[in-house]
């Protein structure tokens, strides 16, 4: 029996925490390497503390999955934010006394530690408590609520940030602290673990290697699961890199370096699309019949537009700006819908007791392609182009496609969308 006023507090409370802790986020987003460079680090210094973030991600996500499965979503869920809330104060601190790159490396390995604590944590609760409420909606609904709450957050985020920096480059750091203690009260208050027991009565280091143990064998050991981890380094890994490549290529295009405001245009313009691509949820599950139709489709529409985006280089200044902008755009659009579909399947397939660490895990894989990518991707950018570097990563990105349709050919129930009422079917429309 569905318990209808819970299910929609479960689902106010998970969209209330995306935006607070989305806002809090992207707040720094469009300004962390000027505050970097501004605290007196080199611009080489600035990418080697980034990459730290991105280190500290791949080294503590298992282990804070870990924690979500054996101590509770929502101890997890309040660590991370309290972590960030600390890390964040300490980044301020070293602005401050323009500390060396010792010390950013470290803090920068934290606050990926802090972002680790919601990357499974978060999803799992929601479905969690959903299910046990009797949720009988579309996951693929809610996740795209989410996606779409997500935009608008970082639409705000990104554009006050840089505002915010105008006046001083540590008042976005000093709002965020701000944000991150709502984060923390938010969840106190309304945040608590429904239709999940966490481990008790046993020892952590036996419980911890049992959850590891069924975490692995849920996870690589489950052969959808495994497909999308192993299409993870292809995704996220590249999906990084095109992230941070197109704040420099779009200057490039534009032809004027200095015009550095194009890049917060930009990430509102992506922050919009999200945002559309998020409500478009219903639209793709009228048109399309399985879940993984809807990520092969959105896969091969960024690869292709990824490549265009490296193409636009060719192009008269400032068309390939636009041309560029428009691909980027709907790339980022395309994401939006498939990505509450992909939440939906993937829960769909692993035992709630695991979920968290092998969400964890497959977060791990895309960030350990992100390791190796911006690297690779780097070097091809230097050595030949931006725009080749891009061409490059549209290619990589398609690498998604073989496990995909692998997944797709299991014919999986988690795999069958769920139709709107009265929707017909792609097929009755044949």
């Amino acid at each position: 029996m569905t318990d209808v006023h819970s299910s929609r507090r479960v689902q106010r409370t998970y969209l209330t925490l995306t935006l607070l802790q989305t806002l809090a986020a992207s707040l720094i987003w469009g300004v962390n390497t000027l505050f970097l460079l501004d605290a007196g680090l080199t611009l080489t210094e600035a990418f080697v503390a980034n990459a730290a973030f991105t280190a500290g991600m791949v080294l503590f996500e298992v282990p804070t999955g870990v924690v979500a499965d054996a101590a509770g979503r929502r101890l997890s869920f309040i660590l991370g934010a309290v972590t960030l809330l600390i890390t964040t104060l300490a980044y301020l601190g070293l602005w401050w006394v323009e500390a060396g790159i010792g010390w950013w490396v470290v803090v920068s390995a934290l606050i990926g530690l802090g972002f680790t604590f919601f990357s499974g944590a978060t999803e799992a609760w929601l479905v969690d408590a959903l299910e046990a409420t009797g949720f009988e909606g579309s996951i693929e609904m809610v996740f795209g609520r989410g996606q779409t709450i997500a935009g608008a957050a970082t639409l705000i985020g990104t554009i006050g940030g840089g505002f915010l920096a105008q006046v001083s480059q540590g008042l976005p750091y000093l709002v965020r602290s701000a944000l991150l203690v709502a984060v923390v009260v938010a969840a106190y208050v309304a945040m608590h673990d429904i239709g999940y027991t966490p481990v008790r009565g046993v020892s952590i280091r036996a419980g911890v290697n049992n959850i590891l143990k069924e975490s692995v064998r849920n996870g690589l050991g489950n052969p959808p699961i495994r497909m999308f981890m192993l299409a993870a380094p292809f995704a996220t890994g590249v999906g990084i890199w095109v992230f941070y490549a197109f704040q420099p290529y779009l200057l490039q295009l534009w032809g004027d370096e200095s015009a550095v405001y194009l890049s917060g245009v930009a990430a509102a313009i992506f922050a919009v699309a999200q945002m559309i691509g998020g409500s478009s949820v219903n639209w793709a599950r009228r048109r399309f019949d399985t879940r993984t139709g809807v990520i092969i489709a959105q896969v091969a529409l960024s690869a292709v537009a990824i490549v265009g985006v490296g193409v636009a280089e060719v192009f008269d200044i400032p068309v390939g700006f636009w041309v560029a902008i428009a691909l980027l755009t709907l790339t980022n659009l395309a994401s939006a819908v498939a990505r509450p579909m992909q939440q939906a399947y993937m829960n769909a397939v692993i035992p709630p007791q695991q979920r968290a660490t092998v969400l964890s895990f497959s977060s791990l894989m895309g960030s350990a392609g992100g390791v190796v990518a911006q690297p690779v991707l780097g070097r091809v950018a230097d050595v030949y182009s931006l725009g080749v570097g891009y061409v490059v990563a549209g290619v990589l990105s398609a690498a998604q496609l073989p496990f995909m349709w692998a997944a797709r050919r299991m014919g999986l129930e988690a795999d069958v969308v769920t139709k709107p009422e009265g929707a017909p079917s792609p097929r009755d429309l044949a």
